[in-house]
């Protein structure tokens, strides 16, 4: 007689079955979360993070630096004749430029940290004592920036994106701008009348009814979210695989920030596996896009201090990226999500609607900064109603708390109109209609050129971001920034990562760049850089550093050896300030 089962039993089973039902489905949304992941160490924040930890300290001594990559001693002996050559050009060409970035270097924390990343770490100590950059300039003019001892460079740093329609433009900005609210001064707290002419010209120009000001893009960012997860009442946020939101925690998960973001899902940008999880999941806030990743679609802004081998092109076309956006708004509109697009760098560049026009998708919230400020720090939210509002009706103590001192700041606002008003005019209507146009045939022109020569380079561009790519296998494409430097071409500490070009660089500017462009390459090239030596592929490379890397981290455990802070073999103790003569691994 089969056994029964009272009634305890039974409810034991079903709470059984059904955790196990629960675990199932809790497991099978991890699995299509990290399916979503991109492969990369980038796309796995925790991960990075641990493994940048272990990442081991070493430097070359004067003999590897030229022969990092087995070159044969002729090769190597070029390198050094040319390396020597570029330290006393520089050097003679800007003593007090170069005399005043060291004395500010040792009470500037930002400037520490630029000069220590322009290349490959194992190479920068060399670089830095005799290749210094320096950081201070005096004047600007046209497309034109000049150092304290009278150089002047093409200026292809853009200022961080600031820099759209040119220095002049910007000066003048400020200048009428301070102008117009000079009777009214530094007042806070009260709006100077200029904001609701701006508010009007930004709403149309995004195509949302509400505006915020705040004094920085990370700002706006960070509020975009905040609002997003306020009307939401959900807790995560998306952002994609390489791409900058800003500094704050919750958008920078992986290096660079000491804590983990617990609130951030780090997810493949243009990935069928991305769109499953927003389809599915229920906690998600917000999707965060910034446009410029069309450039390099799940990688970081390419800065050469991580140039250690080859940077192919990984661009994407418009029609593509365009695509992207439709599905992303399409799943968002259906799921609830917000869309916010973070134009804080490419506001403006791309059509006088921003990113929006361009890819011709409409975002739920979008931020814009740098440049709409007429030249002085900005931060801008644009959203609908819907999303914008800070306080409930109906629960009056349930608020989105958001202030700032220096918000709406009258010479800020004022510098802003100025912007904006010109932004409207005919002239600007003109400069947008054959933008594309424009930058796209200078690149392929350039390209052209690059291939004519054979020299292992190539740019890809969205607009006027540019994007330098190395097609060589190369231990030393990051040696292109200082021949580029002396031919006159100004970089950011990024180096040909990201070249950001003004919209006033006439065809005579983009041809003098041009030319200097190849001047610099053709260097290069004949100084022996590009000499593949033993290791003539990126996996040969890649093989080698890892080689290095665990060279180092045994070498403070091998017998006899003690365990200091270590620059290659020698303790930093016993090193004199300015000294490069260091141990490979």
């Amino acid at each position: 007689m089969p056994m029964m089962l009272d009634a305890w039993s039974v409810a034991a089973l079903v709470l059984a079955a059904l955790l196990l039902v629960m675990l199932a489905m809790k497991l099978r949304a991890r699995l299509a979360l990290s399916r979503a992941k991109h492969r990369s160490l980038a796309g796995h924040a925790r991960l990075s993070r641990r493994v940048a930890a272990l990442v081991p300290r070493y430097a070359f001594d004067d003999a590897r630096f030229f022969a990092a990559d087995d070159a044969p001693a002729d090769v190597a002996g070029r390198r050094r004749a040319a390396f020597e050559d570029l330290s006393r050009l520089l050097r003679t060409r800007g003593v007090r430029t170069l005399d005043q970035t060291a004395e500010a270097a040792a009470h500037l924390s930002d400037l520490q940290f630029t000069e220590s990343y322009r290349v490959p770490f194992p190479f920068s100590p060399t670089v830095k004592a005799h290749l210094p950059a320096g950081s201070f300039l005096a004047a600007s003019t046209g497309v034109q920036v000049t150092d304290l001892d009278g150089n002047a460079c093409y200026d292809l740093t853009g200022s961080y994106g600031v820099n759209l329609l040119g220095y002049d433009f910007y000066k003048a900005c400020m200048e009428r701008g301070a102008r117009r609210v000079n009777a009214l001064g530094p007042v806070l707290g009260a709006y100077p009348s200029l904001v609701a002419d701006n508010v009007a010209r930004l709403a149309r120009i995004s195509g949302k009814q509400e505006i915020s000001f705040h004094m920085s893009g990370t700002e706006a960012v960070m509020q975009a979210v905040r609002l997003a997860r306020y009307h939401t009442r959900r807790s995560q946020l998306v952002r994609f695989c390489g791409a900058y939101h800003g500094w704050w925690g919750d958008v920078q998960p992986g290096v660079g920030n000491p804590v983990p973001a617990h609130d951030t899902y780090t997810l493949a940008e243009m990935s069928d596996a991305t769109l499953s999880v927003l389809k599915s999941r229920r906690d998600i806030a917000c999707v965060l896009v910034n446009p410029l990743q069309a450039l390099h679609p799940n990688i970081g802004a390419p800065a050469d201090t991580t140039l250690v081998h080859s940077r192919p092109d990984r661009s994407v076309d418009r029609a593509a990226y365009a695509a992207w956006l439709r599905a992303l708004r399409a799943i968002c509109s259906a799921r609830g999500i917000v869309l916010i697009f973070d134009e804080v760098f490419v506001g403006f560049r791309l059509a006088p609607g921003g990113a929006q026009d361009y890819f011709g998708v409409e975002a739920d919230i979008v931020t814009y900064g740098k440049t709409v400020g007429g030249g002085l720090p900005v931060g801008v939210v644009c959203g609908h109603h819907r999303f914008m509002k800070r306080f409930r009706e109906d629960h009056p103590a349930d608020i989105c708390f958001a202030r700032g001192t220096f918000n709406s700041h009258p010479y800020v606002m004022a510098a802003m109109n100025e912007f904006l008003l010109h932004l409207e005019g005919p002239e600007m209507q003109a400069l947008y209609r054959d933008l594309d146009a424009t930058w796209a045939g200078r690149a392929a022109t350039l390209n052209r050129r690059l291939a004519e020569r054979g020299l292992p380079l190539q740019v890809a561009h969205l607009s006027s971001i540019w994007t330098v790519c190395h097609t060589a296998s190369s231990r030393y494409n990051w040696m292109l920034q200082y021949y580029l430097k002396a031919h006159g071409l100004a970089l950011s500490w990024v180096g040909t990562g990201r070249l950001v070009f003004s919209l006033n660089f006439s065809d005579a500017d983009f041809e003098a760049v041009a030319e200097r462009f190849l001047a610099a390459a053709d260097s290069m090239r004949r100084d022996g850089w590009w000499e593949p030596g033993a290791l003539g592929s990126d996996r040969a490379i890649k093989r080698r550093i890892l080689r290095e890397m665990l060279g180092a981290a045994i070498a403070p455990w091998r017998p006899g050896r003690r365990r200091p802070d270590l620059v290659g073999g020698r303790p930093l103790e016993q090193i004199p300030n300015g000294a490069t003569q260091t141990t490979s691994p």
